[in-house]
């Protein structure tokens, strides 16, 4: 059903796309319906020879019913949503996993500032190597803190189906683990000013002894 989406990069991409299909099926379920009582109404309340128009103010049982029921239909899908949708909500945003590797992800007016750890392994020292391209490895769970230096922003990656707003004065914690080599757009998802449609990057997806080799060179 999703085939016109990007491939899925990150581990959890299957699980995201599993709940967009099944929201599709319960919206698309509900669409049907609503659109075939719409038109039985039409048919039923078309105008006819010797039938003359009533008026229902519907505040009798069976008038509130109509409004009832179909409320409490809705709800329950509602409900079934919420139900699919939080084991995957808590895998992606609360469970994050022991990081294989780091990364500090700046967002600004108008460019994406990536920071790694140096030669100790530590974020936040006098080592750290920045650069204006993301190199990660693939399959190796990556951890990013994400901050904005100016205004909102939105790390968007389609392929990884990662969108995370960078929000100013807070450092938001992520994850992804990225299962296939390539390189990859990295927009920005958030209205950031005029020059927000320059605000792109890539990502670059290779193994470790590769990503070591480039940092190497910065």
């Amino acid at each position: 059903m999703l085939h016109y989406l990007p491939i899925q990069l990150s581990t959890y991409a299957p699980d995201i796309d599993g709940v967009i299909t099944y929201i599709y099926v319960v919206c698309g379920a509900w669409f049907v319906a609503a659109l075939g009582i719409l038109l039985g109404f039409v048919w039923h309340s078309r105008r006819r020879p010797g039938v003359r128009a009533q008026w229902l103010p519907g505040d009798d049982r069976r008038g509130t019913a109509m409004i009832l029921v179909p409320v409490g239909a809705v709800l329950f899908c509602d409900f079934l949503i919420e139900q699919r949708a939080t084991p995957v909500w808590e895998k992606v945003k609360i469970d994050l996993p022991e990081a294989g590797f780091e990364v500090k992800i700046t967002a600004r007016q108008f460019a994406w500032v990536f920071t790694y750890p140096g030669a100790d392994g530590k974020l936040g020292t006098a080592d750290d190597i920045t650069a204006k391209e993301l190199h990660v490895p693939r399959q190796t769970p990556v951890r990013f803190s994400l901050e904005a230096a100016d205004v909102l922003h939105a790390f968007y990656v389609p392929e990884l189906r990662l969108k995370q707003d960078a929000v100013p004065g807070r450092a938001i914690e992520g994850w992804f683990d990225a299962i296939g080599d390539g390189t990859f757009e990295i927009g920005c998802a958030e209205i950031c000013g005029k020059g927000h449609t320059t605000m792109r990057a890539v990502m670059v997806v290779a193994s470790r002894e590769e990503v070591d080799a480039w940092l190497a060179q910065q």
